[in-house]
């Protein structure tokens, strides 16, 4: 998987395009800006809790094209300045490829500058950063162990060639490394009989460096998943190792090897306990839907009604807009949150009697109908809309030819439990 997709020639190092029906997948930053407006509103409550530092790191790891941090930083610079002018952004990012996207998508927007510099993936030091550390679909496509359990022992499966002909299989022998006994034995359970899994031993490495690297703050992690008890569930037989390619799913990592995505979920159990070493509060555990409805979904959805866009504009942002906190689709999604050095803090997208919301007056709509891209004049929130150019989902008559991936999720999992 290593060699998939971060190897020479692999799936990262000649990433095909991010967003729209000729890509392979989207992610929530590429659907609409209004996540990347609403997951500010997060980070600068942060910005708050620690009283308003002159400098602010926000710290995203994989950040995919640049989509999440152009969104934010347009959203601060319309409604929460003082905190945009303390903000510094980091990209840390270990493909060249996605770099140069990334340069570009900034650029496009005007936010080529001072406040955003990167960095490639390295141990971080210990209390490098004072802000946010976010994570966005980073963690589910890191190389993970494939393990099985037979007889009651835990197997790892290994790549090899496939002897009765061309191209390659799987073969189950002992585990490559003790750790892997060690996951399990540290969770108190392992995957049901007959079952096949994955470990992520990156992902929780990583979320320890992150943890170790945040002196002050939040560490933000959003991710496909689940707790372990219902990752490593006997129903769940075969994994969730996926492929992506041309936003349709597959379960053959075997083939078009460099061409497709791989991805498998989370296990939060494991990435939480790895905060936790590293110092980390964890705060809670919610889905992507609750999270942004929390923080001001149904808000936004309110201010297009009054937006006077024309029909196409605002059917294509209403969808994807309702997309984001579909709860068979993106919504699904998994939010952690972890601090330090932040007692009593209490985030506002873990739920509405979380403590004040940022900016103020977070849930009121009135006044004047704001203008596209525009507060109003009564000082409603900036609304954002899909930028000219980027990735709208089809409508019902454009539909066709462009794979409905909430339909093949709910297929997949639905058939799943009822092995």
């Amino acid at each position: 998987m290593e060699a998939a997709l971060y190897g020479p020639g692999g799936y990262y190092a000649e990433r095909p395009s991010l967003g729209g029906a000729g890509a392979d997948y989207f992610t929530a930053p590429e659907l609409h800006p209004a996540f990347g407006a609403l997951l500010g509103r997060q980070v600068a409550q942060v910005w708050e809790a620690l009283g308003r530092p002159s400098r602010f790191d926000v710290v995203e790891h994989g950040p995919g094209s640049g989509a999440l941090c152009r969104d934010l930083r347009l959203w601060a610079a319309h409604d929460a300045p003082d905190f945009a002018a303390a903000a510094r952004y980091t990209l840390v990012e270990r493909s060249t490829p996605l770099q140069e996207t990334q340069r570009a998508t900034l650029a496009g927007a005007g936010l080529l500058d001072g406040r955003v510099g990167w960095e490639a993936p390295a141990p971080g030091g210990k209390g490098r950063y004072l802000g946010v550390i976010l994570a966005n679909e980073l963690l589910d496509a890191l190389p993970v162990h494939l393990v099985a359990v037979r007889e009651g022992r835990l197997l790892e499966r290994y790549v090899a060639p496939d002897e009765t002909g061309p191209g390659l299989t799987f073969v189950e022998a002992a585990p490559s490394t003790r750790a892997l006994a060690a996951y399990f034995e540290a969770l108190g359970l392992l995957p049901g009989e007959g079952c096949r899994a994955e470990v992520n031993l990156g992902a929780v490495a990583w979320a320890e460096q992150a943890a170790a690297s945040l002196e002050r703050g939040a560490l933000l992690t959003l991710d496909y998943g689940y707790p372990a008890p219902e990752l490593y569930a006997p129903h769940r037989r075969h994994g969730t190792l996926l492929t992506y390619r041309g936003h349709a799913l597959g379960s053959d990592p075997l083939v078009r090897i460099g061409e497709q995505d791989i991805t498998s979920h989370v296990d939060f159990t494991s990435i939480a306990r790895a905060g936790e070493r590293g110092g980390l509060e964890t705060l809670g555990l919610v889905d992507q839907a609750t999270f942004l409805h929390n923080l001001g979904l149904r808000q936004y959805l309110r201010l297009l009604e009054q937006a006077g866009q024309p029909a196409q504009d605002y059917d294509a942002n209403r969808r994807a807009l309702l997309e984001l906190a579909s709860r068979d689709g993106l919504g699904a999604i998994k939010v952690l949150i972890q601090t330090r050095g932040l007692p009593g803090f209490q985030p506002t997208g873990l739920g509405p009697s979380k403590g004040p919301p940022y900016p103020p007056k977070i849930g009121e709509v009135g006044g004047a109908p704001p203008r596209a891209g525009q507060a109003n004049s009564t000082g409603d929130p900036w609304l954002p809309l899909l930028h000219p150019g980027q990735m709208r989902l089809p409508g019902p008559l454009e539909a066709e030819g462009f794979a409905d991936l909430e339909s093949q999720w709910h297929d997949f999992w639905t058939g799943e439990e009822e092995e």
